[in-house]
């Protein structure tokens, strides 16, 4: 069994000096994120509501298809309005 220092210590030691110093070059360009929504909480409360309808009653399952299928059309509407709003060269 070889004796010395762990591989990640070796590594670092191979860097030139002031590697570890160096600084992040800058973006090349903005990260677009989506903004916070409940929408795929609702959704996942709509879809367990028809699974549970399918055991129990009916009307959860009428109740759950209701709300998955109004947060699915605002989840769709939310992101064709957030990918309008990217600049030209992002969309695909």
């Amino acid at each position: 069994m070889p004796s010395g220092p762990p591989s990640s210590v070796r590594m670092q030691a191979n860097l030139p000096d002031g590697a570890l110093e160096r600084q992040a070059p800058p973006a090349g360009e903005e990260i677009h994120l989506p903004g916070p929504t409940i929408l795929p909480l609702a959704t996942a409360v709509g879809i367990t509501l028809i699974v549970i309808g399918t055991t129990i009653n009916w009307i959860f399952t009428i109740v759950g298809g209701v709300i998955t299928l109004y947060c699915v059309i605002r989840w769709v509407r939310d992101t064709r309005r957030d990918v309008d709003a990217l600049p030209e060269e992002h969309r695909h």
